[in-house]
Parts: C-alpha cells; sequence; structure tokens
C-alpha cells in the first residue's frame, strides 16, 4: 500500500474557460487532468488516485462525485476523502499543468504550497489523512482555508511559481502551452 493517496479536484463549472470541461483540456500532449496525476504517479507511484469530477477515460483514477455536483471544493473533498487509504494524500486541483512531482516531494505531511505573493494555494498540499478527517467531521463551513487553516500546515515557497499556476481562463492555458511547448 502506497504511504501517499492523491484527491484531485476536477468538477468545477470552468466559468472563466467559457463553461468547457477545463480538466479535460489538452496542453503540451496531454490534458490538465492527466498532468496532475502523472505528476502524483512520479512522486508516489502506488498511489492511488481519486479525482473528484465526471468519469474521464484517462487518467486510470477511481472517480467520485460531490453532491450536488459542481458545489465546491469542502463538499469535493467530504466526496474523495472517504476513498483514501493511505495515511497521507496530497489535495490538488485538476489544472496546475506545471506540477511534477519533484514539486510534491518538497511538501511534507500538513504542508502547503504558498505563491510569489505569500498566499497559500490551498489545492496544492499534502495533509495526514487522520487530521484531515477529523478536522472535516467537526468543519460546517464551505472553505478550504476555514478548513485547513487551523491545522497550521507548515508554508512552503512553491520552487517555482508556475507550480502553483492554474490555468482559468484561456490565456492562462496558452502561457502554459507555449511553456510546455518550448
Amino acid at each position: 500500500m502506497s504511504t501517499l493517496d492523491a484527491v484531485i479536484l476536477a468538477g468545477g463549472a470552468g466559468t472563466r474557460m467559457g463553461g468547457v470541461d477545463k480538466p479535460g483540456l489538452a496542453v503540451g500532449g496531454r490534458t490538465l487532468l492527466e498532468r496532475v496525476a502523472a505528476a502524483v504517479r512520479d512522486h508516489a507511484p502506488g498511489a492511488r488516485i481519486i479525482v473528484v469530477g465526471p468519469e474521464r477515460d484517462s487518467p486510470e483514477a477511481l472517480y467520485v462525485r460531490e453532491d450536488p455536483p459542481g458545489s465546491g471544493p469542502v463538499p469535493a473533498l467530504r466526496a474523495g476523502l472517504p476513498q483514501v487509504r493511505a495515511d497521507r494524500f496530497a489535495l490538488l486541483a485538476a489544472d496546475l499543468p506545471h506540477l511534477t512531482g519533484r514539486h510534491l516531494a518538497l511538501l511534507e505531511p500538513n504542508a502547503v504550497f504558498v505563491d510569489a505573493d505569500g498566499r497559500e494555494q490551498w489545492l496544492t498540499g499534502v495533509w495526514r489523512t487522520s487530521d484531515v478527517r477529523d478536522a472535516l467531521a467537526a468543519y460546517e463551513g464551505r472553505s478550504l482555508h476555514g478548513l485547513l487553516g487551523p491545522l497550521e500546515p507548515r508554508l512552503v515557497p512553491a520552487p517555482d511559481p508556475e507550480a502553483v499556476a492554474d490555468c482559468d481562463t484561456p490565456e492562462d492555458l496558452e502561457r502554459a502551452a507555449r511553456r510546455l511547448d518550448a
């Protein structure tokens, strides 16, 4: 059994991307979701990958849905966390085209990347499964900051600003494509 699993949130509406299936958009020859899953597998080859979002042909993963679909990151985490078997898990967004296994290796349990402005990137973190399960059981809010902040995670400066750069707009996707194709 792996000591790391991953919960990848892939069920958003993609409104800033025109309402398309954002995790299914291709950049650098793979979908955004495939790139994030590959980063996890590069870091932890035996990781169980739980994708919270619509089922896809690729990547190979366990797919679950939050109820109702598209209701946000905390309900998505509530749907994905019961499937985690490892003692720690990565909580990741599905739209991080530059995230790599080397980046994930920098995160110990209860650590989260911060961007160049010092803002926590709650969807690029590694957590002790039991800590998040306990916090989620007692939490009634909708904010990842409200849920995860009280766990006082170690804040890790992102080694590369692109590691935490998500693709929210067509311009973000174009930038990622240029960098990945270079």
